[in-house]
């Protein structure tokens, strides 16, 4: 059987609590759950457990932190544990996201870090990888994308594998306007998922596209079968724009 489609949304720093609830109660009234989807959500950390409560009778939806610490407690000030973030509703979690890598600094090995943090404590991990504008226009796009991807492919444990997604999103294409081709994303799908397989992943890597994907151009992006869902920013932060790109694609 196909795996699920997934219409991942990522609010970024937008929505506390108040807004996250409103916007749960009316994209509850204008959706209703699909067989072959599921959402993803995203929200501030202050806006996560609300969310997931607000959610919580949609069996299609799940809940997840925008980001992690590797370690389980300690003097990290600013930071949240995979443990805290699970209390509060977690269920996936962003890893590697191009904002933290490029704005706040982390590092491929981190990434790894934390990715193994997730998957120790039961959660589903999103790698994000993908090139910047200079990377692509020098033609080292996959050269970007591997130096991203093996440090994580590494050292996750057979045991682990199936439940560890990745997000290409080229990072030009995010909040631009820009964004990939449909083929051109799944070229770079195909790349992701022969790195996995000639590591012996267990079946079908899935990978889904983030790069300003909006209600214009998923349609296509999700038609093309080497894509398995999308990552959405800024197009998700509307309930009513959001449901019409989530009934799209299946």
């Amino acid at each position: 059987m196909p795996r699920p489609l997934v219409y991942a949304a990522n609010w970024k720093m937008h929505h506390g609590p108040a807004a996250a609830r409103e916007f749960a109660r009316r994209f509850s009234e204008v959706t209703q759950p699909q067989d072959g989807r599921e959402l993803w959500f995203f929200p501030t950390a202050v806006a996560l457990g609300p969310l997931a409560d607000a959610l919580r009778r949609r069996a299609d939806v799940r809940v997840g932190a925008q980001n992690v610490h590797w370690e389980p407690k300690g003097a990290f000030t600013g930071e949240l544990s995979v443990q805290l973030v699970a209390e509060a509703g977690a269920t996936h979690v962003l890893v590697g996201h191009s904002e933290r890598r490029h704005i706040f600094g982390e590092t491929d090995e981190q990434s790894a870090r934390k990715t193994l943090a997730v998957l120790g404590a039961g959660l589903v991990p999103l790698l994000c990888v993908g090139e910047t504008l200079a990377e692509r226009e020098a033609g080292r796009t996959e050269e970007a994308v591997r130096r991203q991807l093996d440090p994580v492919l590494d050292v996750v444990a057979p045991t682990d594998r199936a439940r560890l997604l990745v997000a290409y999103e080229p990072v030009w294409a995010i909040g631009t306007g820009r964004n990939a081709t449909p083929a051109d994303a799944a070229q770079v799908h195909r790349f992701i998922r022969n790195r996995a397989d000639s590591r012996g992943w267990p079946g079908r890597l899935r990978v889904l596209y983030g790069g300003s994907v909006n209600a214009g151009n998923a349609l296509a992006i999700l038609a093309e079968p080497d894509v398995d869902g999308v990552l959405v920013g800024g197009a998700s932060l509307t309930a009513d724009g959001w449901a019409e790109i989530v009934g799209l694609g299946g």
